[in-house]
């Protein structure tokens, strides 16, 4: 059990299913890292950049009309509200006054301030603040916006000045960066539960398919009743649900086997010792009696016939599951059909004290349909109501119209089937006991008569009404084409198909 389940937990599968649903999670961190990193971080510049111009801009409108000199408070107001720093340049191109959020600073050598001069000194925006240009700058370090810079001219106790806004976007990188160490431990947790969490879902996922794997490798080593122990309501569980029915129909299937070599064993046992013994009876007995010679000859004819009878229904049927079945179709009267195999049938039907009533209203019903195939299937159908009729009972072969089709019913006295039978009935070596019949035959009649129904696409089944058992099939009626209206309908099919018994034999079990 536990290598089992260490087979499992390692197989194929498992590792694709893991190795995909990892794929999956490494694809959304690698979005999340590229929506921090290239998308947020520069909105975070843009957003603030946009928020000091909103704020700056009713201020900037009003400083070439003001001194400087006379509003004291202007620049350290400046520099609280962009929280950076304010800058006063004379017109010379002397730093005489540093304010840093709101704070007047002293002009050194060192400082942050300072620096920040010296750089924009040493740079080509010194020449915009010379000739008084106004102008706003960047600044770029690797792929971050470090600092955002603003100059315009202003007025400083009567004479002409120049202010530069500064802002550094360290502080707020400090922050991003931040984000950036916790981004990275989210992002090995996520990984190492996603998957933990893969892992153990892929073995959930796979162990119902090694299940039911398993009840179908038993299933083909011939423990049909092998069942998936797979209880869910998924599709996992519908599967094996249908593995489940499998089992059951192959152990029915079986059964089924093995009554058809027991009914052909004890059919074919029964006609061979009849044969045998009255072939020996003739040989050493009745050989100079004309007239009983002849009847133990009749017997052994007949009994010849019936063996033959099952024989070419268990090949007729292994033919047609094999995919051998070549329908040769052409345009025959229904009638006809119907009506030979009924005056073939009714001699078998005599020797039961059994009458056959063949109903029709309309002389002519004309179907696109392989003749002889057709007429097996009427014959099937009139072999297995005798064969579960009542001695004396009447058998009623009826053709009614119903909306361009033509029905044909075959009906007899009896029981009605159990509903959970009616479509079993139509399985191979099936045989039903509802009506304690005659019980002979192999059981492949009605098979044989519904894989030559569907081979034609016509419909079929089994009613039981006022009292009788009613097998049916339904022909689409058509019109024959007005170049085959002249000719011949249809040839008499009773020569090109076997006989369906004669007197004494058995007629097949199908019911």
């Amino acid at each position: 059990m536990n290598t089992r389940n260490h087979s499992h937990f390692f197989s194929k599968m498992v590792v694709r299913l893991w190795l995909l649903m990892m794929a999956l999670v490494m694809a959304a961190i690698a979005i999340m890292w590229i929506i921090q990193v290239y998308i947020l971080e520069r909105n975070y510049t843009g957003m603030v950049i946009s928020e000091i111009q909103n704020r700056l801009e009713p201020i900037v409108e009003e400083l070439p009309e003001t001194d400087l000199a006379d509003r004291e408070d202007l620049l350290p107001y400046l520099s609280k509200t962009i929280d950076g720093k304010v800058m006063l340049i004379n017109e010379d191109g002397r730093l005489i006054a540093l304010y840093s959020y709101g704070l007047a600073m002293e002009i050194g050598e060192d400082g942050e301030g300072v620096s920040v001069w010296k750089n924009i000194e040493n740079s080509h925006i010194y020449q915009s603040v010379l000739d008084g240009e106004p102008f706003t700058r960047q600044t770029e370090k690797g792929s971050r916006i470090s600092s955002y810079e603003m100059g315009f001219p202003v007025q400083y106790d009567g004479e002409s000045a120049y202010i530069i806004l500064y802002r550094s976007f360290s502080e707020l990188y400090q922050v991003l960066d931040m984000n950036r160490r916790q981004l990275i431990v989210l992002t090995i947790l996520l990984t190492l539960v996603a998957s933990v969490l893969a892992a153990v879902l892929s073995r959930k996922f796979v162990r119902p398919i090694h299940v039911i794997r398993d009840t179908v490798n038993k299933l083909t080593m011939g423990d049909l009743g092998a069942v998936p122990e797979v209880k869910s309501r998924d599709e996992m569980g519908q599967l094996a649900d249908s593995v489940k029915e499998l089992g059951q129909a192959l152990q029915r299937v079986d059964a089924l086997r093995r009554e058809l070599i027991a009914n052909v064993s004890h059919e074919l046992r029964s006609p061979l010792a009849l044969i045998g013994g009255y072939a020996e009876m003739v040989r050493d007995i009745h050989w100079k009696d004309r007239e009983k010679r002849e009847e133990d000859l009749d017997l052994i004819i007949r009994e010849s016939r019936r063996m033959s009878e099952m024989v070419s229904d268990i090949l007729d049927y292994s033919q047609l599951q094999a995919g051998y079945l070549k329908l040769r179709k052409d345009w025959y009267n229904l009638n006809d059909i119907v009506e030979s195999e009924v005056m073939l049938c009714e001699q078998s039907a005599s020797e039961y004290h059994i009458k056959i009533q063949y109903l029709y209203k309309e002389a002519e019903h004309m179907i696109y349909a392989d003749a002889l195939k057709i007429s097996q299937v009427v014959r099937n159908l009139l072999n297995n109501a005798i064969n579960h009729t009542k001695d004396g009972a009447p058998i009623i072969v009826e053709i009614t119209e119903q909306q361009g089709t033509c029905k044909v019913a075959v009906k007899n006295e009896g029981d009605p089937i159990p509903e959970e039978e009616r479509e079993l009935i139509w399985e191979r070596y099936h045989r039903s006991q509802h009506q304690g019949g005659r019980n002979e035959g192999t059981g492949l009649g009605l098979s044989i008569v519904s894989t030559i129904l569907k081979a034609h696409g016509m419909t079929y089944g089994v009613d039981y009404q006022n009292g009788m058992t009613v097998f049916w099939f339904q022909c689409e009626r058509k019109k024959m084409p007005r170049e085959r209206a002249g000719k011949k309908r249809m040839q008499n099919t009773a020569g090109s198909g076997r006989a369906c018994e004669k007197k004494n034999s058995r007629p097949e079990n199908n019911q």
